[in-house]
């Protein structure tokens, strides 16, 4: 074990010197490296995941490939956008009108160089990286990522869009951390795209940290589509200053084994977070997500909601919690969990949690795990309409109250079709 430590500190090392990172978040990882081996692996309610490849067993090492053509020329490139194969930045875009108002987006490299003000007072401060191992291994290991800073009182009115592609052309763990965050009384829509190009079977670690100043708000969207053979943990935590309000809107559409940690620390007075997840499940993958929303502060408010569609032979875990901390007077925590199975051979678990603390708060929770409504379907099909199609018509409108919650259309338009794609697919693997 002492041998096999060393030999992990070397490679490390090896890399930090390769990339020229500054000497202090070297130290960060080599700390990380060392403390992991002694923390537990994370628990989640009813995810069953721990026999999963899904801890980082890879040594970093500097890979730059550089995106294929056919794969480029399918993404919609528009104005302030960030595009990332692997570790290679293919391109940052921003307006000359943000960049004179002081909003930066660069890649991880670029943001340890340039603005490592931002990074150590921000990085894993949202997320714990000695609460457990896979968040020490990803500090210990991370190789790309963004760092998106707004100023006080700069409204964005248009999105920044990003798009992380993981190389698995190569076998090598995608290890990439966001850093979002939103000053004093600003206001930003983000709009996330997680992508995998190649077939090779790899892990990845994806974490983001969203911080909101007071009386700021962001708008985070993303649109997850990792494959089939990647085994992933996306750890998704804002932390909500007073008055500030972060509307999640994520689309689960990934292929392969997934964990999703994704939390809301309402830590001011009147902080706000909306969170809201679809999820579809095919073949035999597995996702789990958990969703947390922490009230500290007197008069927040947290609300999920969650609907979810299983085919085939595939699983889809919800966990819904919400924790009114003591001292939250006025608190309100609310939350719904919903999962439509298409088939016998699936399963399905929506598990709402409350944890109240304190007096004088609102708490609620629904949860559901059903099939489809055989009497629609017959209404449908009355009309001439196929089986399939039927299907589909009804599961969209079991979707439809997450994706008409969802604050932008170029997310509800790009969702909406990328489940019909899904759907077909796994109607045609019936």
């Amino acid at each position: 074990m002492v041998a096999k430590m060393s030999e992990n500190k070397a490679a490390v090392l090896a890399f930090a010197k390769q990339v020229a990172e500054p000497a202090w978040f070297t130290d960060k990882r080599v700390t990380a490296l060392e403390t992991a081996k002694d923390l537990a692996l994370p628990r989640f309610e009813k995810i069953k995941y721990q026999r999963w490849p899904i801890e980082l067993t890879k040594d970093p090492k500097v890979v730059v490939n550089s995106l294929p053509q056919e794969k480029r020329a399918k993404i919609t490139v528009t104005d302030d956008v960030a595009l990332e194969f692997g570790q290679h930045t293919e391109m940052i875009e921003l307006s000359d009108e943000l960049k004179a108002q002081g909003v930066i987006m660069c890649d991880w490299q670029t943001a340890l160089k340039e603005h490592p003000e931002l990074v150590q007072a921000y990085f894993m401060e949202a997320v714990k990286d000695d609460v457990n191992r896979l968040n020490a291994q990803h500090v210990a290991k991370v190789t790309s990522g963004l760092l998106i800073y707004i100023p006080k009182n700069v409204v964005i009115k248009e999105p920044l869009t990003s798009y992380f592609i993981q190389d698995a052309t190569v076998d090598q763990d995608f290890v990439h951390h966001v850093l979002l965050i939103a000053d004093t009384n600003s206001e930003v829509s983000y709009l996330e795209n997680l992508q995998t190009y190649g077939d090779q079977t790899t892990t990845a670690s994806v974490i983001v940290e969203v911080f909101a100043k007071a009386g700021s708000h962001v708008k985070f969207a993303s649109v997850d589509r990792l494959g089939k053979n990647t085994t992933a943990y996306l750890n998704r935590r804002g932390h909500l200053e007073q008055d500030a309000k972060v509307d999640w809107s994520m689309g689960m559409m990934n292929d392969g084994n997934i964990v999703g940690d994704f939390d809301s620390d309402l830590i001011g007075a009147g902080s706000h977070a909306e969170t809201k997840v679809v999820a579809i499940s095919t073949g035999k993958q597995v996702q789990g997500i958990d969703t947390r929303v922490t009230n500290y502060g007197r008069h927040s408010i947290g609300h999920i909601l969650q609907h979810g569609v299983i085919l085939e032979r595939s699983s889809l875990v919800f966990n819904g919690i919400g924790h009114i901390i003591h001292g939250a007077k006025g608190a309100d925590a609310q939350q719904e969990s919903r999962v439509l199975m298409l088939s016998t051979k699936a399963r399905g678990d929506a598990n709402p949690i409350l944890l109240i603390d304190d007096n004088e708060v609102t708490a609620g929770h629904a949860a559901s795990v059903g099939r489809v409504d055989q009497d629609q379907l017959y209404y449908l099909m009355s009309r001439g309409l196929s089986k399939d199609v039927a299907e589909r018509l009804v599961i969209r409108g079991f979707l439809g109250p997450v994706l008409t919650a969802i604050p932008s259309r170029k997310v509800q338009n790009e969702l909406s079709d990328m489940i019909e794609r899904k759907l077909v697919d796994g109607q045609e693997n019936k």
